[in-house]
């Protein structure tokens, strides 16, 4: 019976949440292992999904409150699994927690106002700074604090440091720098593989000015900067000098589709990019969006919402490979340079910004499944099946809502391997 089999899903992202609530309302007991103090995956950063344009945080609740209502749900965040062995229906793997270094029983819901010490903002892609004892953000699941060692130890025992701890202890909150990580094994039946993905690294596409101009981003980073939650309240500004944008450039299969890089399509590059260019125009209703392609893909049922974003007369469309960004000294402007595939014609446009659309990288592409019988394709995707299920982008790249219907099915597969205990 499925009360009797314990499934362990590892990835705290949409597939990840999506498959542990379909196996435990199946009725089977789920360890939820996620290795980021929280849970929600790179859907929790996003501003919107495509093509509703409505925000994340309403589905990540959702599914938060089942979760939170379901006793056959255990949830282990700052975990990773170092080891499985054994076979489909009778596994045995190895968690290793880390502690959060921060308890934290009255006031869960804000950051440590006082804390002395920031840090770069890893959840708003370091576009800015938070404290070292914070709340990872807004709609953080579980709701605790979380503090980063490394940098408070830097400051321990200083005057401000022991104010700080004196602070917390006023409030109800206990700093512990010199707790340790667990380690436990447990007994499962199955394994749902959805550690998800990692934006392609834009530091290896040296040619397209990330890291050296100062006002190219990613569509990661775009995705925060127009957040209401983001570094800049919701406001599109130029790192730079923070001027409000008003001629955007978006460069599409940056890194992807090219035998160096990524030689494949993410597949939902170019919808982001189109959602983007409406962030814009509803912040800035005279901005213009210019969106350089090689080949605009809109699949399937999504056809309808990219017709909807080009027929706005401030939303460019040009088919042409974008070659090169450098940064203008004196404005800090970025200037394009490539060819208009169409026409013919090379291609020389300065913008006040650049957003490089990066294509997905599955993380087990770099950080391989600790277990037995797994294969993988030559990019890293999961490609075996046997008691161990890959779900979501460790698959292949898909949008949000193709995650929901591939972690389902994970899940259904999941119940059927297992033989109870």
């Amino acid at each position: 019976m499925a009360g009797n089999k314990t499934v362990l899903v590892v990835g705290g992202g949409i597939s990840g949440i999506t498959a542990a609530v379909e196996a435990a309302e199946a009725g089977c007991k789920v360890i939820l292992v996620e290795k980021l103090p929280y849970l929600g995956g790179r859907v929790a950063q996003l501003n919107k999904y495509f093509p509703k344009l409505c925000p994340p945080t309403c589905g990540l609740e959702i599914n938060f409150k089942r979760i939170r209502r379901n006793p056959d749900i255990a949830v282990y965040t700052l975990a990773e699994v170092v080891n499985i062995s054994g076979t489909a229906g009778n596994y045995n793997a190895t968690i290793r927690v880390t502690p959060r270094y921060v308890e934290d029983r009255t006031a869960t819901s804000k950051c440590v106002e006082d804390c002395p010490v920031e840090i770069s903002n890893d959840f708003n892609y370091g576009m800015d700074k938070t404290k070292a004892v914070h709340l990872p953000y807004e709609m953080a699941y579980p709701m605790n604090l979380v503090a980063d060692r490394d940098a408070l130890l830097k400051v321990q025992g200083q005057a401000a440091y022991n104010a700080f701890i004196e602070s917390c202890n006023a409030k109800g909150i206990r700093i512990d720098l010199d707790a340790k990580p667990e380690t436990f094994d447990l007994e499962v039946d199955s394994v749902v593989w959805a550690t998800g993905w990692r934006p392609y690294d834009p530091t290896k596409l040296d040619k397209l000015g990330f890291g050296v101009c100062t006002n190219v981003i990613t569509n990661v980073m775009m995705e925060r900067l127009a957040s209401f939650a983001g570094p800049t309240k919701g406001e599109i500004l130029r790192p730079s000098d923070g001027k409000k944008v008003n001629n955007l450039a978006f460069v599409q299969c940056a890194g992807s589709r090219d035998r160096n890089h990524l030689p494949y399509c993410s597949s939902i590059c170019c919808l982001a990019s189109l959602k983007q260019a409406t962030y814009l125009r509803d912040y800035n209703p005279d901005a213009q969006a210019h969106i350089f392609y090689i080949d605009l893909r809109a699949y399937g049922r999504f056809e309808y919402f990219y017709d909807r974003v080009r027929n706005d007369e401030k939303i460019l469309l040009t088919k042409g490979k974008i070659v090169s960004i450098t940064e203008d000294p004196a404005t800090k402007d970025v200037i394009l340079e490539g060819e208009d595939i169409l026409s013919g014609q090379k291609i020389r446009r300065t913008f006040d910004m650049a957003v490089l659309a990066t294509g997905m990288q599955p993380n087990t592409s770099l950080e391989k499944i600790p277990g037995p019988d797994v294969q993988y394709d030559e990019f890293g995707f999961v490609i075996s099946d046997k008691g161990i299920h890959a779900a979501g982008v460790t698959k292949r790249p898909m949008d949000v809502g193709t995650c929901l219907q591939d972690a389902t099915g994970a899940a259904i597969k999941a119940l059927q391997d297992t033989v109870g205990r």
